[in-house]
């Protein structure tokens, strides 16, 4: 299945340089992966992950992912 998946900041780094288009990636997953099992497969470190979007709605990291998902990743934010 085909997920959308856009790493913001820090993140983008993490991005596998043969999915991005743009500003965003489209990517293959397994049926049944999770928001977390998608992070986990990217590499991203636990706890880097501090927003995350699936649909435009706030995400825990426990659900399960569907073909045309867009799925949105923000690291931990401060400024002043």
């Amino acid at each position: 299945m085909k997920v959308t998946v856009r790493l913001y900041a820090s993140l983008a780094k993490y991005m596998p340089k043969e999915y991005v288009a743009g500003d965003s990636g489209v990517m293959d997953a397994e049926e049944g992966t999770t928001l977390r099992g998608l992070l986990q497969g990217l590499n991203i470190p636990e706890g880097s992950a501090k927003i995350i979007f699936l649909n435009g709605a706030h995400a825990r990291g426990d659900e399960v992912l569907k073909d045309g998902d867009r799925v949105g990743v923000f690291p931990p934010v401060a400024g002043g």
